[in-house]
């Protein structure tokens, strides 16, 4: 039995490939991650969003600001729940700073038509006057059927 230093033979050599397994695991982690986390950076609030045949995103130069109200009658400006006095507030200052900003209005569909009215009163008041409905688009085959189709 030799202690000391072993000598290598000529025919094994260095493996020079690369191994892609860990980077294959690590893309397909990342993956997953995106898949789950991409439904949530759309909004936080959940809406159940009137539906609208030729609903179409505006190309808006600016990031819009997002005003929604939910079933449950809360405010919220860009996802963060606010009382009327605080969002009177915000959207003063938001005006004031820039006063061509879009507000997209989100609104539920169990929301009273009275009170989407009275946001946009708010809105206009705060000196905002470009507002956007945000809207699902039908389903094709709700589409395709003409108006008077369908009902007694």
């Amino acid at each position: 039995m030799a202690f000391g230093r072993m000598e290598r033979s000529q025919e094994s050599k260095p493996m020079s490939d690369i191994n892609v397994t860990p980077l294959v695991d690590v893309m397909l982690v990342l993956v997953v991650i995106f898949i789950l986390t991409a439904p949530l950076l759309a909004s936080a609030i959940r809406l159940d969003l009137p539906k609208a045949q030729g609903a179409e995103a505006s190309a808006a130069a600016q990031k819009p600001v997002v005003v929604s109200l939910d079933a449950a009658g809360n405010t919220y400006l860009d996802d963060e729940a606010l009382d009327a006095q605080a969002l009177g507030r915000r959207l003063r200052d938001l005006a004031a700073s820039r006063a061509d900003t879009e507000i997209q209005l989100r609104a539920d569909t169990t929301v009273p038509y009275g009170r989407v009215v009275e946001l946009m009163g708010e809105l206009n008041s705060a000196g905002l006057h470009r507002i956007a409905f945000v809207t699902e688009p039908q389903p094709a085959q709700a589409r395709a059927q003409p108006s008077g189709a369908g009902k007694p």
